[in-house]
């Protein structure tokens, strides 16, 4: 026959049926108490720890062998890898298994690259510029000036006109 005990909150020495008190805080906690004695000394807020008859006090002297084989295996969880929007999940196993080397390499091509890009910008930019002589830039800005005022002819007149 099996008989259901419960442990004392301050002592945790068992209850057998029949005896001991419970007692439920404001909060809604349950606190089971083997006698008086153990109720007290919890009302008045003294830790198990500091009294010499309790389990708790035992245990933390070392008079009490404590069982370090029966914790419980924390199971570790898995990582599972997805794939990202974009990248597929061989390229980012590949891209983890890359050394720093090829990771450098490639940063060094892709520089070279954008540098050779801007060059060749530049390069067209001079290129350009050279094939406009100077008499072309004086015809240019004659042009642009004689547009301007005549603008500014047309603006005036309706002005006047209003």
């Amino acid at each position: 026959m099996v008989i259901k005990t419960d442990l004392c909150s301050f002592s945790e020495w068992r209850i057998y049926p029949g005896h001991g008190r419970r007692f439920v805080a404001k909060d809604g906690r349950l606190f089971y108490y083997l006698n008086q004695k153990s109720r007290a000394f919890s009302a008045r807020k003294i830790k198990s720890q500091e009294i010499q008859w309790t389990v708790a006090w035992r245990r933390l002297n070392k008079k009490i062998k404590t069982d370090e084989g029966a914790k419980k295996r924390r199971i570790r969880n898995l990582k599972v890898q997805r794939a990202i929007v974009g990248i597929s999940l061989e390229e980012i196993r590949r891209r983890r298994k890359e050394d720093d080397k090829t990771r450098k390499a490639q940063a060094e091509q892709a520089a070279r690259e954008i540098k050779d890009r801007k060059q060749k910008q530049i390069d067209a930019q001079k290129t350009q510029r050279k094939g406009v002589t100077s008499t072309q830039k004086v015809a240019q800005k004659a042009e642009t000036k004689a547009a301007q005022k005549a603008a500014a002819k047309t603006a005036g007149k309706q002005k006047g006109k209003k």
